[in-house]
């Protein structure tokens, strides 16, 4: 890998400016008015892929924003790795609390980064990583190293549920055919602690109204003698967690995998201080499930979340009513073997059945996604422990994440292909928030890992 190496160092200056440029296009997904540019982001990966030697690359018309595909199938007899990644990125909102315009990408240095980091929408949330992919498959086409065959597939709707992926996915199954993918959409501990994202928690996400008398009542004259849809909500989502913090829907647990002692052995190298921890959320403890620790409740256990709740007047001074209505928005992260559609049916028995009487309860549910888990004793698990181990000179640390990428578990669905998460970026990246940036350390070392990652993958698959 010597002339790969060469050509990445050699080029790292052409490899900043050209990311900068990409981030300077607002590709918005979730907003209408930013269409054009999304559309435009597509044509820029693909006048990327073009450059940097694919084959095939197409611009793939969808019922929302196109997916790019492109291709370079140097032997059929060889494995094959399809990348995925996507180009759109999140509304910017709220501006005002950017130190810098979102979309006018500058180089900052901090105490994480003291060589600097990219500051703008998209640089680590997933444009910078994406390009990472793009970066390291140029320079082993022009150092003539590439090992395998890559395939590539960037979409541009991940920040709004991936809707139309799908769907493409299921009508291109023979072109996406692979033996691999690999995706750079997840973070490492530490610059100097290297991790391998080795699960991915699912998500059901619901929305509850409770519903009282038929209209906003004086609380003077109704207080005490009609059930107030608040106060009862506000019950009812207090019972749905025990002395212990577990979760008290019936079933919920039933289809939990536990993790074997060695596996929570492996997961507890990773470096974690409570005191940092507390200190970097300004809160005095942690707090959660019994019986397992901090890191361990954020990744292998699943969780009940109240995202949001309202109900009655929030407005300026007082206004004595019982309100008609109170509303929930309640999320819960699942983990292997959970079912995200058995586990919102579950919810919505067990709420319903625990309204009392005089009120009406509505569950409507909203999107979920199933959890994934890449074994660490698969082949591309291996492959991507040792192209860390050259690049970090240590082996990585594997983890579970908390969040959530239901492509993950669609990709095995419809492809029968497992992923492997290969995230560069830092929980302290700021995705999705004001400020959001990318250290030029980790955007070089993605760069220069990825390409032993195919070689390693390469190898182990002839063994």
């Amino acid at each position: 890998m010597e002339k790969t190496q060469n050509y990445i160092q050699e080029n790292k200056e052409r490899f900043l400016n050209e990311l900068l440029e990409l981030l300077k296009i607002p590709s918005v997904s979730a907003d209408a008015s930013y269409t054009g540019d999304v559309r435009r982001t597509a044509e820029h990966v693909a006048s990327s892929l073009m450059t940097a030697g694919a084959d095939n690359v197409e611009i793939c018309e969808t019922a929302g924003h196109p997916v790019v595909y492109a291709d370079k199938m140097i032997d059929a007899s060889l494995p094959t790795v399809l990348v995925y990644g996507h180009y759109d990125v999140q509304p910017a909102d709220p501006i005002d609390l950017w130190t810098s315009p979102p979309f006018e990408p500058v180089v900052k240095k901090t105490e994480i980064h003291p060589d600097g980091a990219i500051f703008a929408r998209g640089a680590c949330d997933d444009k910078g990583q994406m390009f990472m992919h793009v970066k390291a498959f140029e320079a082993m086409i022009k150092t003539g190293e590439l090992p395998c065959n890559v395939k590539f597939m960037i979409e541009g709707e991940e920040e709004v549920g991936s809707a139309n992926l799908g769907i493409f996915v299921k009508e291109n199954k023979a072109r996406l055919s692979a033996d691999i993918i690999l995706v750079s959409d997840t973070g490492m501990l530490a610059n100097d602690v290297p991790s391998v994202t080795t699960g991915l928690r699912g998500l059901s996400y619901v929305e509850v109204e409770v519903t009282g008398p038929n209209r906003d009542l004086h609380s003077g004259l109704y207080g005490g003698c009609v059930a107030n849809p608040i106060n009862i909500l506000a019950e009812m989502i207090a019972s749905l967690h025990d002395e212990n913090q577990r979760i008290t829907i019936p079933g919920f647990y039933d289809r939990v995998v536990e993790l074997t002692d060695e596996e929570r052995s492996e997961m507890a190298k990773a470096p974690f201080s409570k005191e940092a921890y507390c200190k970097a959320l300004d809160i005095e403890n942690v707090f959660g499930e019994a019986g397992y620790s901090t890191m361990e409740r954020g990744s292998i256990r699943p969780t009940l979340d109240v995202n949001g709740i309202w109900g009655g007047y929030i407005g300026q001074g007082a206004k004595t009513v019982i309100a008609s209505k109170a509303y929930a928005k309640i999320s819960m992260r699942l983990v292997p073997d959970q079912d995200p559609t058995e586990i919102t049916n579950l919810f919505l028995h067990h709420f319903e059945s625990i309204a009392p009487k005089g009120t009406r309860v509505k569950v409507t549910p909203h999107h979920g996604g199933e959890p994934a888990v890449t074994p660490i004793d698969s082949i591309g698990y291996a492959a991507a422990s040792i192209a860390y181990e050259k690049t970090f000179g240590k082996k990585p640390i594997p983890v579970r994440s908390g969040g959530s990428i239901p492509i993950v578990a669609m990709f095995e669905k419809e492809l029968g292909l497992k992923t492997v998460l290969m995230g560069f970026g830092l929980d302290s990246d700021a995705i999705h928030s004001p400020n959001e940036h990318f250290g030029l350390f980790n955007y070089y070392r993605g760069i220069e890992t990825i390409p032993h990652f195919y070689v390693a993958y390469t190898e182990l698959q002839k063994n």
